[in-house]
């Protein structure tokens, strides 16, 4: 049976059973507190912590090989400062859609003030809300400067999950540039390093993945043996508001910048695209889906062999215009469940974040999360938030990866037309 049929199976099951819990022996019952309180919550919690602890070695690493591709894209010349602007303007644009939609529908409001309350309640340690609390009235032993700019990178990391998410993305991006811009030789090493760190980091994700149905249903029976079905009526908006995002985003903006830009007839690219399109819906990965992309660009979409492989084989790290826009809408969803009201300045940090969060989120499915949880952290939002959406996750990993690739595939025919190297196959 495929793993996300199993995560799916056991999304249904915690609710069922949480919901029968809760029905039958009502949420004060001491043995059901019990259980919650020493089976449920560790067996979600070892998911959610095989995540969390990858954060900073997957992140780290990502940024660091993905700024490197972007700085190798810009050593090109044309193409790859023409592939870069692309890039940032099409996840900007997937962003702002994202952080629109979510604030005109506001799907985590949905939910009733009591259930906050309670959903609140259930997330909250009150030593570590004790021992915050203490450590934000004191000031920070060498704060960074301008609140990004790190003196001891070190102690950012080390606080990644704790609101250090700024310095440390400041960092290894820095890091990243200073890399992308020595000597090949020299940079060989230190980057065969980083790809060792980033490929053991997503072995782990997939290690976790495969534990997923157990941690998923234990999180599930968790908030429905506690809060009731309520949570799943705001959760059903939400999930509809990211496929229509990606749907708007998908027929909408690439549309027409393949109209406007690449001179395309974008229903015939997209029948061109097809079987691209429908392997990365299956595997749910930019990586394992790259090899049908570079044949599909070539053969069927009839770009030029050079720049298809560069655009492609860049993007599939580089340009995750779906995680980003799904990231974006993800942050203010559970914030809003959890009572946050993020100011119009937070919002465009979340939506830099998630522009960037697209360089370093590792093109493998369930490698959106760890991004995620590292920003919730830096809003008060605790970052075990997570696992109230990740057993619905899978219908939107799959879709979202059909933008990633569907933007890679159009950047490159933007390069293609803007550099003057179009060529295009006859309809199929």
């Amino acid at each position: 049976m495929p793993l996300h049929t199993k995560i799916l199976i056991s999304l249904l099951l915690g609710a069922v059973v949480g919901g029968i819990a809760q029905v039958t022996l009502g949420t004060k019952n001491e043995g059901l507190k019990w259980f919650v309180d020493n089976i449920a919550t560790p067996g979600g919690n070892i998911f959610l912590y095989l995540l969390f602890m990858m954060v900073v070695p997957l992140l780290f690493s990502a940024l660091i090989l993905g700024v490197g591709d972007l700085g190798d894209a810009a050593k090109v010349g044309k193409i790859g400062l023409l592939s870069l602007a692309m890039t940032i303007i099409l996840s900007g644009t997937a962003v702002v859609i994202g952080v629109v939609g979510v604030n005109l529908v506001q799907p985590g409001k949905i939910i009733s003030e009591q259930k906050r309350s309670e959903l609140v309640a259930q997330f909250s340690d009150k030593a570590a809300a004790d021992k915050n609390l203490e450590a934000a009235k004191k000031a920070p032993d060498d704060p960074p400067v301008l609140g990004f700019i790190p003196k001891n990178p070190f102690k950012e990391i080390n606080r990644a999950l704790e609101g250090g998410l700024l310095p440390f993305m400041f960092f290894a991006l820095f890091f990243g540039v200073a890399l992308a811009a020595i000597e090949p030789e020299k940079a060989a090493p230190v980057r065969a390093f980083f790809e060792g760190i980033f490929a053991a980091s997503q072995k782990v994700i997939e290690y976790a993945m495969r534990y997923g149905p157990i941690g998923v249903f234990f999180l599930v029976f968790k908030t429905t043996a506690t809060l009731g079905f309520e949570l799943f009526g705001a959760l059903g908006v939400y999930v509809l508001l990211v496929l229509a995002a990606l749907a708007l985003h998908q027929f909408g903006t690439y549309s027409l910048v393949l109209q406007f830009v690449a001179k395309r007839n974008p229903l015939q690219f997209f029948k061109q695209m097809r079987s691209t399109m429908m392997f990365a819906f299956a595997t749910s990965s930019s990586n394992a889906t790259l090899p049908t992309a570079l044949k599909a660009a070539e053969d069927e979409v009839g770009l030029p062999k050079d720049i298809s492989s560069f655009v492609l084989t860049v993007g599939a790290t580089a340009n995750q215009n779906g995680t980003a826009l799904f990231e974006g809408i993800t942050i203010i969803f559970l914030a809003q469940m959890f009572g946050v009201d993020l100011t119009l300045a937070q919002q465009f940090t979340v939506m830099g974040l998630a522009i960037v969060a697209g360089i370093g989120t590792a093109g493998i499915p369930g490698g959106a999360w760890p991004m995620i949880a590292t920003i919730l952290v830096m809003f008060k939002v605790p970052a075990e938030a997570i696992g109230i959406v990740i057993g619905i996750d899978r219908i939107l990993d799959m879709s979202r990866t059909v933008l990633n690739v569907t933007g890679d595939m159009t950047i490159a025919a933007c390069v293609a037309r803007l550099s003057g190297h179009n060529r295009q196959v006859a309809e199929v």
